[in-house]
């Protein structure tokens, strides 16, 4: 899947690759900076955070885009500079036809033991018990999980092993686990749509803006504290408010299962990854000045698109983050001036 925008003459083409969880928003912001700026072409595909990350390192894209950060030493050690964009959560979501969206509850605990199929029918008596008036149907669980390396599946990975000793033991923190058994797969947060939407009894996680746009069955989850939620930008925003994202400018800060009544559990924060030592000055400038663009104008082409902006003193560290860049002389992009 390919973002893309700007006109076929555009003299300068900066390419981005990596999460899809953010994708459709960065087609919104992409395109925008595009018309904005004729001789510019930006685009951005999807092809998951792994391969972000991987491009990055390889200097094979301007910017690659990754749901997971990378530490201190990794960026250290590749000249990488490391910058938040967005907020976003991952949703479990089910194709069973008789019920509607937000309709059925789970826990954490029992979504980790579907996850690792050791609840495989939908009428199991745990899913019964957290939903007594709902007639649940005799068929059995089919997973669905990402084929790619997927900093979503990373989130999603660490918010179960976070609700479940158990589901920590079996499936170790990672981009692309193993998983019990033999779920099915697909590519990218729109691939595991596809496959959920042809496959009748199943499951899988997705980006919450993929929810309204492909017409989803949502989860609602009952957190560690007893709580019931559904996502939403709000319950983004309060799982912000809970975080050392905002209370300290942590950009690298965990928001999953923040202890707020109405804080979405499975929120997270989506980055983009830049060289620091660009050899070519003019593409890391224009690179710069899209990302500062998109902190300056984007949060309203974010707005109802299933995200939410990060905190101002977030936004406020980008300047510092992106004058970080140094070219072979020394110089600094000049995209403040533009």
């Amino acid at each position: 899947m390919c973002l893309a925008g700007g006109p076929a003459a555009a003299q300068v083409l900066i390419k981005g690759t990596g999460a899809s969880f953010p994708s459709l928003v960065y087609q919104r912001w992409t395109q925008r900076f595009s018309q904005l700026n004729p001789s510019v072409a930006v685009s951005y595909s999807a092809t998951g955070s792994g391969e972000g990350v991987k491009q990055s390192k390889s200097r094979l894209v301007n910017f690659g885009g990754s749901d997971s950060p990378l530490s201190p030493e990794d960026l250290k050690r590749h000249h990488l500079i490391q910058i938040p964009m967005l907020v976003g959560g991952l949703v479990p979501v089910v194709n069973l036809p008789s019920l509607g969206t937000n309709q059925l509850l789970l826990s954490g605990d029992l979504l980790a033991d579907i996850m690792l199929g050791e609840v495989n029918r939908w009428d199991d008596a745990r899913i019964a018990a957290l939903n007594p008036a709902m007639k649940l149907p005799a068929l059995a669980i089919t997973r669905v999980v990402r084929q790619d390396a997927s900093g979503s599946t990373e989130v999603c990975v660490r918010y179960l092993a976070q609700s479940s000793a158990r589901f920590k033991a079996a499936v170790p923190v990672s981009n692309l686990p193993v998983w019990p058994g033999q779920p099915m797969r697909a590519n990218g947060n729109d691939g595991v749509a596809a496959a959920l939407k042809a496959t009748v009894g199943g499951i899988t996680y997705v980006s919450f803006d993929r929810v309204g746009k492909e017409r989803l069955t949502a989860v609602r989850l009952r957190t560690a504290n007893g709580n019931e939620v559904a996502a939403s930008e709000a319950a983004f925003r309060a799982a912000i408010l809970a975080s050392d994202l905002a209370r300290k400018g942590d950009d690298g800060a965990s928001l999953l299962s923040m202890p707020r009544a109405d804080a979405w559990p499975i929120t997270a924060t989506s980055y983009v990854l830049i060289d620091a030592s660009p050899k070519d000055m003019v593409l890391a400038d224009w690179t710069a000045r899209f990302l500062y663009w998109c902190f300056m104008h984007g949060d309203e082409l974010t707005r109802g698109t299933g995200f939410a902006p990060l905190p101002d003193r977030v936004q406020a560290m980008l300047v510092g983050r992106l004058l970080q860049i140094h070219g072979p002389s020394g110089e600094v992009p000049q995209f403040i001036q533009h």
